[in-house]
């Protein structure tokens, strides 16, 4: 996979190549799906949700340019694979779902695994996790239709923020916290489940 599909899509830090070679993405896939692990492709894993393809993973992943990093925070936690991939890079990553069932069975299957350096919450990822902030960098692996505030909040100066951002036409943006305020950048258009918030119908 790292190989044949990821470094020719132009991903060049030896670090995340490390990363996406250690973590066996078919463990994070519905079982009917397993063949299909390590294709270059988005796969269901139920309640309307979906694994990222791995290329893009590791795009999301570079962006955030993680060398140095402490604690990331994740929003959408969905399979749990952008987390191992995030784990074998950082000491400490948080990752929110607000999906109880996917929670559930993600946080069993990192546990399995060994990510012991993977703290889970069941909850609205939109507000972050304030108590654990500042962050290094956020990555937010659904799309919301603007830039959550509190996310920006939650950077730490020099840090990162990667998300899809719109609606039915979504770009991939950077954004870098200043300490005069921020910086954001366009990297890519893309297409990920939107960002479910506390009241919506999933």
């Amino acid at each position: 996979m790292v190989d044949e599909q990821i470094i020719p899509s132009g991903i060049k830090d030896p670090i995340v190549l490390a990363a996406m070679r250690r973590v066996p993405r078919h463990k994070f896939v519905p079982s009917r799906y397993s063949a299909f692990a390590y294709h270059d492709g988005p796969l269901p894993i139920g309640y309307g949700q979906t694994i990222s393809q791995p290329s893009l993973v590791a795009l999301m992943t570079e962006t955030l340019a993680l060398q140095g990093a402490k604690k990331v925070l994740e929003v959408g936690t969905g399979s749990g694979y952008q987390a191992a991939v995030l784990a074998e890079i950082v000491p400490d990553v948080f990752t929110i779902e607000i999906v109880e069932p996917l929670a559930i069975e993600t946080t069993r299957t990192l546990a399995e695994l060994g990510y012991r350096n993977v703290h889970t919450r069941i909850g609205n990822g939109y507000r972050g996790w304030p108590e654990e902030a500042p962050f290094d960098a956020i990555i937010v692996t659904a799309a919301p239709d603007h830039v959550p505030q509190p996310l920006l909040d939650q950077l730490a100066v020099g840090g990162r923020l990667i998300l899809p951002v719109g609606r039915h036409y979504q770009t991939l943006e950077l954004h870098r916290r200043t300490a005069e305020g921020y910086e954001r950048k366009v990297i890519t258009f893309v297409r990920f489940v939107p960002l479910i918030r506390e009241g919506q119908q999933e």
